[in-house]
C-alpha cells in the first residue's frame, strides 16, 4: 500500500517535497519547483508548515 510521508534520504527542509514526489514518482526538483511557484501566492508556505506538521516521517510509517 502507498503512503505519503516526509523522507530523510535528500531532504532540503523537512523532506516534504521528497516525500510527495516519492509518492507521485516525480523528480524532487520538480515538485520544488511547484511549491516555490505556489509560495508566491503565499499559500505555498501554509501549505508547507501544514505537511511538515501532520505528514509522518517514512521511519514511523508501519
Amino acid at each position: 500500500m502507498k503512503r505519503l510521508y516526509k523522507i530523510d534520504e535528500g531532504k532540503i527542509l523537512d523532506g516534504v517535497c521528497g516525500g510527495i514526489a516519492e509518492y507521485f514518482n516525480l523528480d524532487p526538483t520538480l515538485v520544488r519547483i511547484v511549491w516555490a511557484l505556489l509560495s508566491l501566492s503565499g499559500t505555498g508556505v501554509l501549505a508547507y508548515i501544514i505537511c511538515a506538521v501532520l505528514m509522518p516521517r517514512k521511519a514511523d510509517v508501519i
